[in-house]
């Protein structure tokens, strides 16, 4: 008979999603873990077979969190704008988890599409609201969230990286700029 298990699989996740947030997911070790919840690492293994299965728990448990933050956006008005500024305070408010999500190694894909419906659970509530609120075509806002997201990806890895600290008004200001810019353009 296996042993009982000392903790439950939410409360080991919680503990090494909490690990993940504050020190980034190299520090979730058998050993940290263990340590979090005031234990040895045995009884994480009576739950989960290995640290991979742990590790796999807590990539979900942050694109929940991430999700949070888009559906959050999503509800602003216009939403794509509250995506694209959401996406930001996700980097700047949780920066490890920023970069296990968008700034860890990942599969190479041949556009920028591919990385969207990758990263984007949200991708086609994202698609429509660019659809509605701006009377575009299909292709016409998939050209538009590619182009914005690349940039507002370039400000959240400048903010996560700490290379820079844009203030909320230079967020809005740069973000409207390039937003008006790609859309002229088009015309």
């Amino acid at each position: 008979m296996p042993p009982k298990a000392k903790f439950s699989r939410e409360e080991i996740v919680k503990a090494a999603l909490e690990i993940a947030r504050t020190q980034g997911i190299e520090a979730v070790t058998a050993r940290e873990l263990g340590r979090a919840l005031g234990s040895s690492a045995r009884p994480i293994f009576t739950v989960f077979q290995n640290m991979d299965e742990v590790l796999n728990e807590v990539r979900k448990g942050a694109r929940e969190i991430y999700r949070q933050y888009v559906e959050r956006g999503l509800s602003e008005t216009p939403a794509f704008r509250g995506v694209g500024l959401a996406y930001i305070q996700f980097a700047i408010e949780e920066e490890k988890l920023f970069h296990l999500l968008f700034m860890s190694e990942q599969r190479p894909v041949d556009n920028i599409e591919e990385i969207l419906l990758l990263i984007e659970d949200s991708y086609d509530a994202i698609l429509r609201s660019v659809e509605d609120y701006y009377h575009l075509k299909r292709e016409d806002a998939k050209w538009l969230y590619e182009h914005l997201w690349i940039y507002s990806h370039g400000i959240a890895t400048l903010c996560a990286t700490g290379m820079y600290d844009f203030t909320p008004e230079e967020i809005e200001r740069q973000l409207t700029e390039i937003f008006i810019g790609l859309l002229k353009s088009k015309s």
